[in-house]
């Protein structure tokens, strides 16, 4: 049989210990906001999937600069993938996207995730990591705070109207999952990969299926004049960026097979295992 494969994931709360043991995970406490507390890091993984979010503001990701610096400190890891965001390619004015396109962020959210890119390959560069780098949309799933559009559905909050309305990409929690474990093993050094299903659907026509499915009313449609002044910045932020990204790499070399190719798969599961509930 093969040898077992120990996991450990790293925490800053505490309180999470008991549940990641009861999952045969080993926890480590510590805080990607104090670097000194991430030195037992070095040399303990010989893969690493980095999953956390930059700070929330600034133009730099310390966190993950800091976790970097952690691993140079012994052998480094054999591989690292990094959970990016596809929002680094800016607006793409609804053309198809493969990685080869150069980033072009527009938002301080995205530059912050540019630079954590910069700073995985560097540690792949320098330290001979096999690092991976995953451009990631819209996560959904039923279990995730917020994964699913119900919540917005039940607060009616408008959509574009379909002259203004942007491209959107998705991508299912498990499959996500899968992806990040395919590129662990599968990833070529320093590469990056586009990870979404096979949907092309525009934000408004994404929120009218869903209501759709889950018996409810769809979201009013308003141009984009009006939306300027009635919802909020951040929301506005991912109605101005438009792109269909091609995930022809990530199935050709992750050889990732997608459960839930379309949104449409992924929210009828969502919905069927809420109603078990």
């Amino acid at each position: 049989m093969p040898a077992r494969i120990g996991v450990t994931a790293v925490t800053s709360s505490p309180q999470r210990r008991a549940g990641l043991r009861a999952q045969g995970i080993r926890p480590l406490v510590a805080d990607l906001d104090d670097p000194s507390s991430l030195r037992r890091l070095a040399g303990l993984a010989t893969r690493v999937v980095h999953l956390a979010p930059p700070p929330g503001e600034g133009w730099t990701d310390a966190r993950t600069r800091a976790l970097v610096a952690a691993l140079r400190r012994r052998a480094p890891p054999v591989a690292l993938v990094y959970g990016s965001t596809s929002g680094v390619y800016g607006d793409c004015r609804g053309e198809w996207v493969s990685e080869s396109r150069p980033a072009r962020a527009d938002t301080p959210r995205a530059r912050r995730r540019v630079d954590a890119e910069r700073a995985v390959r560097f540690l792949g560069r320098t330290a001979g990591s096999r690092v991976s780098i995953l451009r990631i949309p819209g996560i959904y799933a039923l279990d995730r705070d917020g994964g699913t559009p119900r919540g917005r559905l039940l607060k009616g909050t408008p959509v574009l109207c379909e002259a203004d309305d942007v491209f959107t990409n998705h991508i299912q929690a498990d499959d996500l999952a899968r992806g990040c474990l395919a590129a662990l093993w599968r990833g070529r050094s320093q590469r990056v990969y586009n990870i979404n299903d096979d949907s092309q659907l525009k934000m408004g026509d994404y929120f009218d299926l869903a209501a759709d499915l889950f018996g409810l009313s769809r979201p009013p449609r308003i141009a984009r004049s009006t939306a300027q002044t009635e919802l909020p910045l951040m929301l506005l932020s991912f109605m101005s960026e438009s792109r269909r990204l091609d995930n022809t790499r990530m199935k050709r070399e992750l050889r990732l097979r997608l459960q839930y190719s379309h949104v449409a798969k992924g929210l009828q599961a969502d919905q069927f295992a809420s109603n078990l509930k």
